[in-house]
């Protein structure tokens, strides 16, 4: 008998869903757009959640099928996919392109490895803090990508010297840079896409409520991100040291190759200063907010805060990288297009598609139906939807996009935020970290599959001690929302 792969029945059932709703469903006789928005959404969650077609080809769907059905206009729809959210991607991610064309971001690991203990502890600390770090600025695809050879690097040279090492250091190690990127991401705007799309479809929703700027989301993420990397690095040192002490290491192992780089060269130099600008205007531009007192970023103090935003120093900072000269260029530039080019246009395209489509979900008035019918989650209690929405969201992104998966929860649970009378962020917030936050299987994020493609672990391996993070996750994310709530929550 045969089997009819999924996605090649997925490409088929996304169409015909929308068809039969769009034919047999009628949500409000007076508004059609309603039922025409909940069909295109049907139709891009089920492409979106089987990766029936590409990721990025599914989030032009409104491009076309909103005109069609007079949901929005086409240039309406179209201003969606560029804007200043897009250009906060774009210019971070060029600045993260500049870092890895002049090995920048290797300098920075090897700096941070070489610089802890010799103990095997001490070892995986050292990798998963250079992991988070770098994973807070630049994709924590090209993260992993960097660290697990030089992992690897050094667990070849421990196995060859026979010093007594267990065998569960090399998973821990592995382990330890995948969730570590996972979690850096967590802290900044730019760390992981989830985070980007929250803040966009959270001002496409609510206008008229203040931004969430770069420094706003830090002063509440960071913390997250730093207690949850501690207790991924306790569990996991902890596991790895089980079975026995360990012999120390020796850190040559490290200087070594970081000596092998030479001393950092004037491009390096030039990298470095754009990277600390970026972040020192990122994190001084916004309000901070401490309950009774408010320190005003140089955004207010200047007069700009209606003006430039967080994608305006982004392209600022870029562009400047163009502009200074580099004899190791063929180019004879510091940045040229040519590295420029390696953009991710396809999560921009994915980014749109999620805009474009919370909108959709505003201007049918969908979202106020959504709302209206999920009013009675108001007689539970705020804790406890908030804890269910995080764990459902971390598992179901085990299997999906964590991307895709937000875009297309967001717009909803700010529905039913409002249909419930509590303040959106309480449940978009931790719904958008928790999508950053599945640790069990290899296809739940890109650091996943890059460790277990190199061989040296096992799915139970992953899952066992990654359900455990997950739930972790939950606790974590639900405790800081309360915890932490007036820092970025009103």
């Amino acid at each position: 008998m045969t089997t009819i792969p999924l996605r090649r029945v997925a490409k088929w059932a996304g169409p015909l869903a929308a068809l039969i709703v769009i034919l047999l469903v009628d949500i409000d006789p007076e508004r059609p757009a309603i039922t025409y928005t909940a069909a295109v959404a049907l139709w891009m969650v089920i492409w979106w959640l089987t990766e029936a077609v590409p990721l990025a080809a599914t989030a032009i769907l409104p491009v076309v099928l909103f005109p069609f059905l007079k949901i929005m206009p086409g240039n309406e729809v179209a201003g969606f996919y560029f804007n200043d959210t897009i250009f906060l991607f774009l210019g971070g991610f060029m600045v993260a392109l500049a870092m890895e064309r002049w090995q920048l971001h290797r300098r920075l690991a090897l700096t941070i490895i070489s610089g802890v203990g010799s103990s095997p502890r001490l070892l995986l600390l050292g990798f998963m803090v250079a992991t988070a770090f770098l994973s807070m600025w630049i994709s924590n695809t090209a993260t992993t990508m960097m660290m697990v050879p030089i992992a690897l690097g050094a667990l070849a040279r421990l196995e060859a010297s026979d010093n007594n090492q267990s065998p569960r250091l090399a998973v821990a190690l592995l382990l330890g840079i995948a969730y570590a990127a996972s979690i850096g991401g967590i802290a900044t705007l730019i760390g992981t896409p989830p985070n980007l799309a929250f803040s966009r479809i959270y001002a496409i929703i609510f206008p008229e409520l203040p931004e969430i700027s770069f420094t706003g989301w830090f002063f509440f993420a960071f913390p997250i991100s730093l207690v949850f990397l501690i207790i991924t690095w306790i569990g996991l040192s902890t596991w790895a040291t089980r079975s026995g002490s360990l012999a120390s290491i020796d850190r040559k192992l490290f200087t070594e190759e970081l000596a092998e780089l030479g001393p950092m060269s004037r491009e390096e130099k030039l990298v470095l200063a754009h990277f600390m600008a970026l972040a020192l205007l990122w994190l001084t531009r916004g309000d901070v907010n401490l309950g009774s007192l408010t320190l005003h970023g140089w955004g207010y103090l200047l007069g700009l805060s209606v003006y430039v935003k967080d994608g305006t120093v982004a392209v600022l900072v870029a562009v400047s990288m163009f502009l200074f000269r580099s004899g190791k260029s063929p180019s004879g530039r510091l940045m040229d297009w040519r590295t420029a080019k390696a953009l991710p246009w396809h999560i921009v395209l994915l980014f749109g598609g999620g805009f474009v489509l919370a909108r959709g979900f505003t201007a049918s008035g969908l979202s106020q139906w959504i709302g209206a019918n999920l009013a009675g989650l108001s007689g539970l209690p705020t804790i406890l939807i908030v804890a269910t929405l995080c764990l459902a969201v971390t598992f179901l992104t085990e299997l999906t996009s964590n991307t895709a998966t937000a875009e297309l929860l967001l717009p909803v649970l700010a529905a039913v935020a409002v249909s419930i009378d509590i303040n959106p962020l309480m449940l978009m917030v931790p719904a958008t970290i928790s999508a950053s936050c599945a640790f069990m299987m290899p296809v739940a994020t890109p650091p996943n599959a890059i460790v277990f493609g190199t061989d040296r672990l096992t799915i139970p391996q992953m899952a066992r001690v990654g359900i455990l993070l997950n739930f972790t996750g939950v606790i974590l994310i639900t405790a800081a929302l309360f915890l932490l709530k007036g820092v970025l929550i009103p």
